[in-house]
């Protein structure tokens, strides 16, 4: 079974594995957010923070992998009667839009060094000049913990792999220690993680 397929199948059983909730550090970028600023929801998986990105007047899309999440997020869209573009595609094979967004929120995207090098330099492009870009994902820390996350290092960060990911932006915060999840089944408890974001000169 591909990856995808068993996200499908994680999806298809109906629990919201990762809350309806936006992501903590994404919700306290809100007063950055500015209505019809165009945003990016990278993994977004059933639509957490594609939905609430819509909610806050952006023109939000969503994209993932799986089919299924995909539905689910429109649904969900549809529901809390905000519009929220979906996009079923591996982030490694899509065409990104050329500077087509004012933010890009990459939340718990899990990757291996080469495909997540791959991500980064195509988000680096599709950020518009003066464009942000948020990264949340588990550390190397987070190893052993119940709270979440893959359980292979590769697909983990660091705090110096985060700081190097984005060259061609401009860093503006990067932070890494524990947090509290409370995200659904799958994210709960405490986690260890880095956030950063970056602008986009111009």
């Amino acid at each position: 079974m591909s990856e995808a397929a068993a996200w499908d199948a994680r999806y298809a059983a109906g629990t919201w594995l990762f809350g309806q909730a936006p992501n903590r550090y994404l919700h306290s970028l809100a007063p950055w957010l500015r209505p019809g600023m165009r945003a990016l929801a990278l993994g977004d998986g059933e639509g957490r923070n594609g939905v609430w990105l819509a909610g806050q007047g952006l023109d939000a899309t969503a994209v993932d992998w799986s089919a299924t999440g995909m539905a689910r997020a429109a649904g969900f869209a549809a529901a809390r009667g905000v519009p929220l573009a979906t996009v079923v595609a591996d982030l490694t094979r899509w065409d990104w839009p050329e500077a087509g967004f004012d933010l890009i929120a990459w939340v718990f995207v899990h990757m291996p060094p080469a495909d997540r090098a791959l991500v980064a330099a195509a988000a680096q492009r599709a950020l518009a000049p003066g464009g942000l870009l948020l990264l949340e994902g588990f550390t190397l820390a987070q190893g052993g913990r119940r709270s979440g996350g893959p359980k292979d290092p590769d697909l983990l960060w660091t705090r110096e792999a985060a700081e190097a990911a984005f060259p061609g932006l401009t860093l503006l915060e990067c932070l890494e220690g524990t947090v509290r999840l409370d995200e659904g089944p799958r994210h709960q408890g405490p986690a260890e993680v880095v956030r950063g974001l970056w602008r986009k000169p111009g």
